[in-house]
């Protein structure tokens, strides 16, 4: 296991299909650095800054994003399986298409992100700000979304079957062809003010 590195920056760097491992990052800054087909097992980065980079085609399992800001980078294509980007920031944005099994994406700030046909199944959203997404045609099926703020979301035809809802406004999403279960037909109806019995 190698010492964490903290604060440091790094800058217009070569890290083409670099083998991070279970390497720990705080407080770093990457800018313009390509990690294109990169892979990490067991990383951290907290509290990290990624402007302008390039994660394209990388893999990443059970590694950590906490508290990082992603400012114009690029997911194309990568894999995230398992892994926590609890609290991250996501800015002008490449994430699609990307591979995504599991994890915890609590508070994770993705405004006006394009996420349309993602399968994001069985992820933790809770508490997550996707005001103005796009979830278009996304799978969500089993998520967890209690708390996340979705004003002005798109969720045309998205997949919320099994997913939390508790304390979801709904009123200013567009749910038009959206795909509930019983449970979410509740949420929804309520948060529309109407009054459900059950009985």
């Amino acid at each position: 296991m190698t010492d964490p590195v903290v604060g440091a920056t790094f800058t217009s760097e070569d890290w083409y299909g670099e083998e991070l491992g279970a390497a720990t990052y705080r407080e770093c800054t990457f800018r313009d650095v390509d990690l294109t087909e990169a892979r990490s097992r067991g990383a951290s980065f907290e509290s990290c800054v990624f402007d302008g980079c390039r994660l394209n085609a990388s893999a990443h399992t059970a590694s950590a994003f906490v508290g990082c800001d992603f400012r114009g980078t690029s997911f194309f294509d990568a894999t995230l399986d398992g892994c926590k980007m609890i609290g991250s920031v996501f800015v002008r944005c490449t994430l699609r298409p990307v591979t995504v099994t599991g994890g915890l994406w609590r508070g994770v700030t993705m405004r006006g992100a394009k996420l349309d046909g993602l399968v994001l199944d069985g992820l933790d959203l809770s508490e997550a700000d996707l005001a103005d997404a796009d979830l278009g045609g996304t799978s969500l099926r089993g998520s967890d979304l209690s708390g996340a703020t979705l004003r002005g979301a798109r969720l045309a035809g998205t997949d919320l079957r099994g997913a939390t809802l508790s304390g979801v406004d709904l009123t200013e999403a567009r749910l038009r062809g959206a795909r509930l279960d019983l449970a979410g037909a509740v949420v929804v109806a309520e948060s529309l003010g109407a009054c459900v019995d059950e009985g």
